[in-house]
Parts: structure tokens; sequence; C-alpha cells
């Protein structure tokens, strides 16, 4: 059910955004598994970076050095397949919870890898600036969650319709 102050040009907008993060998504992804030089060497070499420069906050500085650097095409591949997978679920408004769910983890891995960027001994606020682009992410993939946003010009909204009929 759709509160009445969550409907139509609200309902349209976020659906808009939806299909356009969506896209984005497919771009990044398709870049990831079908060009040859993230799996490769992109992957590790981010990686080494967050590690190597301090980067990452504490514990995720670990899992990033003792389980993604030994594996990292392997991860590079389930990094790029999962973006594409996100961004299909996001274009054609399939699944979106469960994608949603799975890019705010995603943004949340990005955050914790490079959370200290900035350096350790900078002012709060420029930790934050540094995690503009995957906070706001993070924060769009929050709000096509909970506002079940596939009903709006999605496939979720057959589904649901079917589900109802059965």
């Amino acid at each position: 059910m759709v509160p009445p102050a969550a409907s139509g040009p609200l309902l349209k907008t976020i659906a808009l955004v939806r299909v356009a993060t969506g896209l984005l998504f497919l771009l990044f992804g398709q870049f990831k598994v079908f060009g040859p030089w993230f799996v490769q060497s992109g992957m590790q070499e981010y990686v080494s970076r967050y590690v190597e420069q301090n980067q990452a906050v504490s514990f995720y500085k670990v899992f990033l050095a003792q389980v993604v650097l030994p594996r990292a095409e392997l991860f590079g591949y389930l990094v790029g397949g999962g973006e594409l997978l996100i961004g299909i679920a996001l274009v054609l408004g399939f699944w979106v919870r469960p994608a949603s769910v799975a890019g705010a983890l995603h943004m949340l891995s990005l955050t914790l890898a490079s959370w200290h960027a900035p350096g350790a001994e900078a002012p709060l606020w420029r930790f934050f600036a540094a995690q503009l682009d995957h906070l706001g992410l993070l924060f769009l993939f929050l709000i096509f969650g909970a506002g079940n946003a596939g009903r709006v010009w999605g496939l979720d909204a057959l589904r649901d319709r079917q589900a109802k009929s059965d």
C-alpha cells in the first residue's frame, strides 16, 4: 500500500532516478566484466592502495589484505558482475529491494575501504566529504529499497499483481 503522501510525481521521480542509477551501474559493471583491465589488474591496484596507504578501516583492511587481495581476479568478477546485476534489476524494476540491499552493501564496502583516504589527522568533515560518491548512492539505495521503487515503471509491479491474483 502506497501512503497518500508518496504518490504521483514523487513515485515517478524515484522511478526515473532508479532507472538512471541502474544505467550507471550497467556502465560500471560491463566495463569491469568485459574490459580486461579491471579484472586482470585494476581490482588488485585499488585494493592494494586501500591497504598500503592505510585508507581502509582497520578491521576491513585485514579482510582486504587476507581475503580479497589473494583472490583479486575472482573479486574483480564478483564486483563487476554484482554491479551488472544491480544495474539490470534497477533498470527493469525487478527485485529492486534485494538489488538495493546489495547496492547499499557495495557502497558500504567502498566506504570502509577508503574511509581514511583524507589522512589520519584530517578533520571529521573531510572523511565524509571524501565519501560523497559512495554515501549519495548508499542513500539512493536506501530510498529505492524502502520505497519499493520497482512498483512504478518496473516489473516488481507485475510480479506483485500476479502474486495477488494467485
